[in-house]
């Protein structure tokens, strides 16, 4: 009943208003003025910032184009894994796609720059390389492929472990801890030269890898740790910091160029404006998150980072002697 009365209630004002076209005649329409219908597939959760901002953006491309481009939003890897989303933009199958810095360095090694262990001691630093030169030479290496991106970089945020059992307090206790990492080379070799076991596994698989105890633990910013509840699987959460990862709102590049210049304009300006708010939102939730997750009963280790990173610059040391 409460799917057809809204259909009724309709109905009825807009014969009180004179219209006699028919609802089925004006739902049609409607549904025919897009001149582009595009997709955007991201792999977070719906409750995710990334993606109240993204259909911000998409209601706001929407209006500002007068409904001739319409981008529809897919979350939570409804339409493939990470790694299967990659290919999709690649080939023109999903039109745009939100990556992460890490995985999109499987395909162009220049984004994973950023994912360098210790790289980046706070935002400060990391928003004047990413708005800055930095930023400018990865969009323009992605910009050497099928694929571009089409606002600023967006925030993932700072990495931190998290484990079932062993509580990791120090880079010694990282030996031989099977941890999870994203399909992405930089990271596996940061846990290596840890001299943890990194197993790289696709996200939409990492809670059953959790729950089963494929792994023992895992690596990610604070709020994919809240939105995906990964904290019913995990104990604790050492605050290692060890890489900041950024979002890249990817285009394939042939469908981008169908649109018309004033609709290009209209998606960079409205995905740059929620890129902003994107920023802002997690930068609270670094914030409030560790309350939040506490109450959840994760218990949280402050670590002293200096040991991570000086154990990781001697590993690198002996390899080049």
């Amino acid at each position: 009943m409460n799917v057809r009365k809204p259909a009724t209630m309709t109905r009825r004002s807009l014969l009180i208003a004179g219209a006699a076209i028919p609802l089925c005649g004006i739902l049609s329409r409607r549904a025919s003025a897009a001149e582009f219908t595009y997709k955007l597939a991201t792999g977070q959760d719906p409750t995710h910032p990334v993606n109240i901002r993204a259909q911000e953006a998409i209601d706001r491309i929407r209006e500002a184009t007068g409904g001739r481009l319409e981008i529809k939003l897919f979350p939570a890897n409804q339409l493939g894994s990470d790694t299967e989303l990659l290919t999709q933009v690649r080939n023109g199958g999903v039109e745009f796609f939100n990556q992460s810095s890490s995985i999109l360095a499987t395909f162009v090694p220049a984004a994973g720059i950023v994912n360098t262990g210790f790289a980046f001691a706070d935002y400060k630093s990391v928003w004047q390389g990413m708005d800055g030169e930095l930023g400018a030479y990865i969009r323009a290496q992605i910009a050497k492929t099928p694929v571009m991106t089409v606002s600023k970089v967006w925030d993932n945020g700072f990495r931190h472990v998290t484990s079932s059992g062993r509580e990791i307090r120090t880079p010694e206790e990282l030996k031989n801890f099977k941890i999870r990492v994203p399909p992405a080379p930089i990271l596996t070799s940061l846990f290596k030269a840890l001299e943890a076991g990194p197993a790289p596994i696709n996200f939409n698989e990492v809670y059953s890898a959790l729950q089963t105890k494929v792994v023992d633990g895992q690596e990610n910013p604070l709020p994919i740790i809240a939105t995906t509840r990964l904290y019913e699987v995990q104990k604790s959460c050492s605050l290692t910091g060890h890489v900041w990862d950024g979002y890249w709102i990817l285009g394939n590049k042939r469908a981008f160029e169908r649109l018309p210049k004033d609709m290009q304009e209209i998606a960079t300006q409205e995905f740059d404006r929620s890129a902003t708010d994107q920023r802002a939102d997690i930068a609270k939730l670094s914030e409030s998150l560790r309350a939040d997750l506490t109450a959840k009963g994760l218990q949280f280790i402050d670590v002293d980072r200096a040991p991570f990173r000086q154990a990781r610059l001697e590993k690198v040391a002996g390899k080049l002697d």
